[in-house]
């Protein structure tokens, strides 16, 4: 036994320190490091037997075999498509997100669905609570095991014995290994149990999901050097008054990291979406002002969104320039491209954009929609229903053109619009005989054909 020593940790970035101080000398931080017992007996290997361990030699990449496991299939075509296609064999995914987004409840869909032997492991639920959620979602397995468990050693003891090919742990800050004299959630236990994870799945190909509890901040708790570690980081996020919930990948070494997920939070469990513009799109009785559909695309998904904006006179003296779902400084800029290049006076007046359906879009093509929506509230002027905008605005008040027109046309087609409005410059393909597509290249020219 190696002796025992107390070394300070940083709570945000992970640097170990020799001394307490108030500020991180790694992410500058103030009162972030705390004292923790550090102990540093030899390594070993993730079974309980320790094994001679083998030294790796380095091989040509030309002499590498790589074996032709497929993806393992989850049984989600939404989660399938963030990640890639699938689940690649061997790889560690963390899934983050706020207390009560629903985490566990997608891990548990997972577990039920794929098509293979699965070992839940749950830290923080009992195995009585989580077969009552299983019997509200309304689904059954038989190949799907439960465990409640935090101690490594006996969670591994337990996968040599049951020898699943998908281990789900809910969550990581749980876990604690006998190697680290620590308290669960801190620096060097994450770091610990993460690295023995890691170890695990490189040697057996078997697949991890961990879940990560996340701060005030909305990063994942823990040190940042968690992120670097494992393969795949996802981020399910959502508005607790909406019942849309959207699974991001923030990084992925198996695929892209443009990709988004789709869910509905219902009774029974999360229902992916597979056309979420039907649902993104307000149904309206009567025609309105201030509304305008924007066609974007997130990763290889083509998506219609409502965006709404109200414009009225400031009652202070400062006017109100508020957002929800859409860059507030890219408001400002679009308003000040109105004012500068087509003669809006808009210093007086309170401004409000929303993008309906709780998401929120950074995709720049939705500039010319966010500028529709507030030139229709402005003049009280309705936008025709069929009418769909997909273009950038530039500071000289140029249209800009934005990749994929090609996917933004076909799916405003698919979806029953009749004329979209893009730049004069956009690259095209066959022209969709289903659609009119009409040219812009300036906002003076898009003034005059919409509210002229």
């Amino acid at each position: 036994m190696s002796k025992v020593k107390y070394s300070f940790f940083c709570q945000s970035c992970g640097t170990q320190h020799a001394q307490w101080q108030g500020q991180c000398n790694s992410c500058k931080k103030w009162n972030t490091l705390r004292e923790e017992v550090v102990e540093k007996p030899d390594k070993k290997n993730w079974k309980s037997k320790k094994k001679a361990s083998s030294v790796s030699k380095p091989l040509k990449i030309n002499q590498i075999e790589v074996s032709s496991e497929s993806r393992i299939d989850t049984g989600d075509f939404e989660l399938n498509r963030v990640l890639g296609g699938g689940i690649i064999p061997g790889s560690l995914i963390l899934l983050g997100g706020e207390p009560g987004i629903g985490k566990s409840t997608l891990l548990l869909q997972i577990a039920m669905t794929v098509c293979c032997k699965v070992l839940y492991v749950s830290g923080e639920e009992s195995q009585h609570q989580i077969k009552i959620r299983s019997d509200r979602m309304d689904t059954s397995s038989d190949q799907c095991y439960v465990l409640s468990e935090t101690k490594t050693q006996n969670i591994f003891s337990q996968i040599e014995t049951l020898a699943p090919e998908l281990v789900v742990i809910d969550s990581i800050q749980t876990l604690n290994t006998d190697y680290i004299y620590s308290s669960p959630g801190s620096v060097s236990q994450i770091k610990e149990c993460t690295a023995e994870f890691i170890r695990f799945a490189k040697e057996t190909h078997v697949p991890v999901f961990l879940v990560g509890h996340i701060t005030k901040d909305g990063q994942i708790a823990g040190p940042k050097i968690l992120e670097h570690m494992v393969d795949v980081v996802l981020h399910f996020e959502g508005d607790r008054n909406h019942i849309y919930r959207i699974l991001r990948t923030q990084k992925n070494r198996f695929g892209a990291t443009s990709e988004i997920g789709i869910y509905e939070m219902q009774s029974n469990g999360l229902r992916a979406v597979s056309n979420p513009s039907e649902l993104l799109i307000s149904e309206k009785d009567e025609k309105l002002s201030g509304h305008a559909v924007a066609a974007t695309v997130e990763g290889i998904r083509p998506l219609m969104i409502e965006i709404q904006a109200l414009v009225s006179t400031a009652v202070y003296s400062t006017p109100q320039r508020t957002t929800t779902g859409y860059n507030s400084k890219r408001l400002n800029m679009l308003l000040a491209v109105l004012e500068k290049r087509a003669g809006f006076v808009l210093g007086t007046k309170d401004v409000f954009v929303n993008i309906t359906g709780g998401v929120s879009i950074a995709d720049p093509a939705i500039d010319l929609a966010v500028i529709v929506s507030i030139l229709s509230s402005y003049h009280d002027i309705d936008i025709s229903e069929g009418f769909c905008f997909a273009a950038e605005v530039g500071l000289s008040g140029d249209i800009r053109p934005v990749p994929k027109t090609d996917q933004r046309i076909q799916e405003a087609s698919k979806l029953g619009f009749d004329t979209i409005v893009i730049s004069k410059f956009a690259k095209i393909g066959k022209q969709n005989e289903s659609i009119k597509v009409l040219y812009v290249s300036k906002i003076e020219a898009l003034i005059k054909a919409l509210f002229d």
